[in-house]
């Protein structure tokens, strides 16, 4: 399973919008992966970051 893969299932799991942090501690992943995961997943459209 890809990094992608991994936090897009710990999101789905968690059933709620996930901080990084958070989604760190429910992986395992590093911090710096997911910053650059989800960079990733946000281009492709398969998450979205709502501006605060």
């Amino acid at each position: 399973m890809s990094d992608e893969d991994t936090i897009l299932k710990a999101m789905k799991d968690a059933g709620k919008p996930l901080r990084p942090g958070e989604i760190a501690d429910l992986t395992g992943l590093p911090k710096e992966v997911i910053s650059k995961a989800m960079k990733s997943l946000k281009k492709d459209g398969k998450v979205d970051s709502p501006k605060r």
